[in-house]
């Protein structure tokens, strides 16, 4: 502070001398100014923040001052992640229009012309139809006769003689004859012998209003009851020996 010379008949005057701004950080707590290295305030004994050094922590420091506000350390690593992908897309779109300037000019300056397709087209592919050959006369032979197949032949059983056979299955008369035979023929498809078919209604053993299917005439209860044996691994489980007496 200093003292201006006094007037006549006054008292002299001090003049406020003028604060020098200083650099060092204040005191979270009191404000008093300390040391930068400085661990405790000597005026409230406050534990002092360390300030971190380096890079970052300088960076984020010189962001509080312009912004007044600081995001967090994450934002530089972000940054600079940003900024190798815009360069990294600017050097491929430059590569990229090289690439294509200099396959325009090697096709420009070639004297063949731009490249042509050299996969060829696919061969054409003749069809050949077959031809029927003609006779002496110029007209087409005629396809032989197919012959039928023989009809069915069934087993009759012996008219006024009783013996023993197989039945394989009683078909109720409602159903027709055709039936009866129908089931004939698969019987003697699966390799069963001697298949006829006998109306029950003319043998006194047997309960009228049946076609019987039978398989085999035997003249004893053992030989029959072998051929029921066979019956049932052809499919016939159900199949019986028994005795036919007209």
């Amino acid at each position: 502070m200093t003292v201006s010379p006094p007037r006549d008949g006054e008292p002299p005057v001090e003049e406020p001398q003028s604060v020098q701004p200083t650099s060092r950080p204040p005191c979270p707590r009191c404000g008093t100014p300390h040391e930068p290295n400085q661990e405790y305030c000597l005026e409230c004994g406050l534990r002092l923040p360390v300030e971190a050094k380096g890079l970052v922590p300088g960076l984020g420091r010189a962001w509080r001052r312009q912004l007044g506000w600081y995001p967090g350390d994450w934002v530089w690593p972000s940054l600079l992640a940003l900024l190798i992908a815009a360069l990294a897309g600017i050097g491929a779109a430059a590569f990229v229009s090289q690439d294509q300037k200099r396959a325009d000019y090697v096709t420009g300056t070639s004297p063949f012309g731009a490249p042509s397709s050299t996969i060829p087209p696919p061969p054409e592919r003749t069809v050949t139809t077959p031809t029927v050959p003609l006779t002496q006369t110029g007209t087409q032979p005629t396809p032989p006769e197919q012959t039928p197949a023989p009809a069915l032949a069934l087993k009759e059983w012996p008219a006024g003689k009783s013996g023993w056979t197989v039945v394989l299955a009683s078909l109720p008369t409602a159903n027709g004859r055709e039936f009866a035979l129908a089931q004939a023929r698969a019987a003697e498809h699966s390799g069963l012998q001697a298949v006829g078919i006998i109306d029950s209604s003319k043998y006194a053993s047997l309960h009228p209003g049946y076609y019987v299917l039978f398989s085999g005439v035997y003249t004893s209860l053992d030989d029959a009851s072998t051929a029921a044996t066979t019956a049932h691994s052809r499919g016939y489980k159900r199949a019986y020996p028994t005795r036919i007496t007209p």
